[in-house]
């Protein structure tokens, strides 16, 4: 296993929890990491700048807090995503706040991140970056990443197309550093399906929407409790990458789900979904195939306490049928 010095001993779960625009914010990301996974959000989130450097005096602040009162407890670390791309014209200020801060961990989008890395790697942080092929995979690892994310078929949001079969299988072939697996999974036993595949680390997103924690609105989480993985839509239209989105959410929109217009790439808007009037994510819901495995809207404790025994109950079983 490859897991960076500064998450172990740290994690209940080999688990992060992935970073989700509109719906991360401090309150599920402190909920996640003192239930002893990593908590994640993307620093756009945070709006203005100036609520970027108060989200992470807050976190911080608060999971010390936590750590002191329970010092034996593993209290993970938690990361901010930055999307490294021309759109995102507060890259440079979000790197500094994440320099000044020290943000342990750092989750990069997009293009390979070899100014975040360099930055990163000054104080001591280590960055995993999104892939979707191989050869996006062989781009960031030659810019020096700490972990590399394989975002496969039926992930939440933006997603590639690959079976996390191929694509970790390919990426493991030259890499050798951390690997974290994505892609409808929503429950103990698929994290550790993701670690005998060939992962160090689960990358897990919908599920926790449908928690009380998350910036979400009751439909939403009401939504992906009642969907399953038919009620997934790939398409390209809203932010001119391809993604995974919840069909009712399409059609409330006044959208034919099933006839949807590819988008001009040239028009990629990560922000708002600029191609559509109706917006990503804040009208047209993100969610990955996973959600058929999504039955109700615990806490975040609840929940990872549950995944815990789901986790083990499914190493046992592994151990029972054993070929020797």
């Amino acid at each position: 296993m490859a897991i960076p010095a500064l998450l172990q001993g740290r994690l209940r779960l080999p688990l992060v929890g992935s970073p989700m625009f509109l719906v991360s914010r401090p309150e599920l990301v402190a909920a996640q990491c003192k239930a002893g996974v990593i908590g994640s959000f993307p620093s756009l989130n945070a709006r203005p700048l100036a609520q970027l450097d108060e989200w992470l005096h807050q976190l911080k602040a608060d999971l010390s807090t936590a750590q002191q009162a329970q010092p034996e407890a593993p209290i993970a670390p938690f990361a901010v995503n930055l999307i490294v791309h021309a759109s995102n014209n507060r890259l440079a200020d979000d790197i500094k706040l994440v320099v000044e801060h020290q943000v342990p961990v750092i989750i990069t989008s997009l293009s390979p991140p070899k100014e975040v890395v360099q930055a990163v790697h000054s104080y001591g942080g280590v960055v995993f970056h999104d892939v979707i092929s191989r050869r996006h995979a062989e781009k960031a690892a030659e810019q020096g990443v700490d972990g590399l994310i394989a975002v496969c078929v039926g992930a939440g949001g933006h997603a590639g197309a690959l079976s996390p079969f191929a694509l970790l299988r390919e990426i493991r072939a030259f890499y050798t550093g951390t690997i974290l697996l994505s892609g409808a999974m929503a429950s103990g036993a698929d994290v550790f399906a993701a670690q005998a595949l060939g992962a160090d680390l689960a990358y897990l997103g919908t599920r926790f929407i449908a928690t009380t924690e998350a910036h979400a609105v009751p439909d939403y989480k009401q939504m992906l409790v009642d969907c399953r993985a038919e009620d997934i839509v790939y398409s390209s239209l809203f932010t001119g990458v391809k993604g995974n989105y919840l069909k009712p959410s399409i059609a409330r929109a006044g959208m034919d789900p099933d006839h949807l217009p590819e988008a001009d790439k040239t028009k990629m808007d990560f922000g708002s979904g600029g191609n559509t009037d109706a917006k990503a994510w804040k009208d047209i819901w993100g969610a990955g195939q996973g959600v058929g495995g999504i039955h109700d809207i615990p806490s975040v404790q609840q929940l990872i306490e549950r995944m815990v025994d789901e986790y083990q109950a499914a190493a046992k079983r592994m151990e029972a049928i054993r070929f020797t």
